[in-house]
């Protein structure tokens, strides 16, 4: 299995790196994790967006999800399509409101959005708490986490190997749950874990903090944490240290472009 970071920058594209998305090889089968503001053209540097077997999406905030609509144009109007896309609609996979979310992301006026169907192209899967779903060789588990909106945690296995990607989320056994003995954690990690504007602790119910992240991968018995999901406007090497800090395992903080073998 390989992941592959199209963009790593929380709450939204930063300077150097787009928003939320990545994409798992694992053998025969490839699989977009999220795909957030900027990601689409950095997916076609590394992959053919007619090669996706399926999209994933953690939750529906837009630097999670908005570079939807440019796979939508790429699939109705590419002029040259290697198969015809309403014979063979693409699997999306994603919390229940996604294909209204998505309408009205892709619709230019009310009176547009109140026609659009992507059903054309695209089947909407609703992810459940607990759910499984087959994307080839690749078994997908979802999990659902502590954020703002719907929101879910995801799990890949294959050949053997699991990835657990975080999504969005605040502090929750969910998490520690699915990422249970997986060789990857994929976590999200958006703030110190200090900071004046707190008390004590973090709010809970939104994002972990650096300290956060290395304490579920320790409390899940993670073979290996990656750190993702910082905002351009905090530091992610003092994010890396707080994880570092709380688990004992290989830790890295993740670029966009960079692949990971798992």
């Amino acid at each position: 299995m390989r992941l592959i970071v199209l963009g790593c920058s929380g709450s939204g594209p930063g300077p150097g790196s787009p928003a939320s998305g990545y994409l798992v090889e694992a053998g025969d089968a490839c699989l977009a994790l999220d795909m957030g503001n900027g990601t689409f053209g950095a997916l076609q540097r590394h992959v053919d967006p007619w090669e996706l077997d399926a999209v994933a999406f953690s939750h529906l905030h837009p630097d999670h999800c908005a570079d939807f609509t440019s796979l939508v144009v790429h699939r109705r109007y590419h002029p040259r399509p290697p198969y015809d896309p309403a014979a063979r609609p693409l699997p999306v996979h994603a919390p229940a409101e996604a294909p209204d979310r998505f309408a009205a992301a892709y619709a230019p006026s009310a009176a547009e959005r109140a026609e659009t169907d992507l059903t054309d192209v695209f089947t909407f899967h609703a992810l459940t708490d607990g759910g499984t779903s087959d994307v080839g060789a690749v078994t997908l588990t979802a999990r659902r986490v502590d954020h703002l909106c719907e929101a879910y945690g995801l799990r890949v296995d294959a050949g053997g190997r699991s990835l657990v990607y975080s999504g969005d989320t605040g502090p929750c056994t969910a998490l520690v749950e699915l990422a249970r003995g997986a060789d990857v954690l994929l976590c999200e990690a958006t703030w110190p874990h200090v900071m004046p504007e707190w008390a004590d602790e973090p709010p809970t119910g939104v994002h972990l903090s650096g300290r956060q992240a290395g304490e579920h991968a320790a409390a899940a018995g993670a073979g290996r944490l990656l750190i993702t999901h910082v905002p351009a406007w905090f530091d992610g090497e003092e994010l890396l240290a707080e994880a570092k800090a709380a688990f004992d395992g290989p830790v890295e903080l993740v670029a966009p472009d960079c692949a990971y073998e798992i």
